[in-house]
């Protein structure tokens, strides 16, 4: 008997340098923090908050999406590797995609051209880690 998956929770990426990943990350997307380490935190609370491994998780529409930071700095993504290919994210319509690709050109951030794949538009590009980052939206 399948499982019955009610609906996506959370992805956690591992990153190589948490403030560059979360810079770009605040900057692109702007969400919510919803755990974190504060600073000064005492000892408790970093027990409390362990599971963090130092990094932030952020909540927004569909769930939350955290960053790791524990790879080693000389450490790069690719998605013809075992594990993550790409993590795409849902806009309302193309009109918001393409917002977005201005977006991603006001911070510099590179990025291919919107594509229409028939019943979706998608807009791909990378974070500071190299990981393969999608945004789609209905077309039409």
């Amino acid at each position: 008997m399948p499982v019955p998956v009610e609906g996506f929770a959370h992805v956690r990426l591992t990153v190589t340098d948490l403030a560059r990943s979360k810079e770009f990350y605040d900057a692109v997307f702007g969400w919510d923090v919803a755990f974190e380490v504060p600073e000064g935190a005492d000892e408790q609370t970093r027990e409390q908050l362990a599971f963090l491994y130092g990094g932030v998780i952020y909540t927004f529409g569909g769930g939350l999406f955290g960053l790791r930071p524990v790879a080693p700095e000389s450490d790069e993504f690719s998605e013809d590797r075992v594990g993550l290919d790409h993590v795409a994210f849902a806009v309302a319509s193309l009109a918001e995609l393409e917002a977005a690709a201005t977006t991603l050109d006001e911070l510099g951030v590179a990025h291919e051209d919107i594509k229409d794949l028939g019943r979706m538009s998608i807009l791909e590009f990378r974070d500071p880690d190299g990981v393969a980052l999608e945004l789609t939206a209905p077309t039409g």
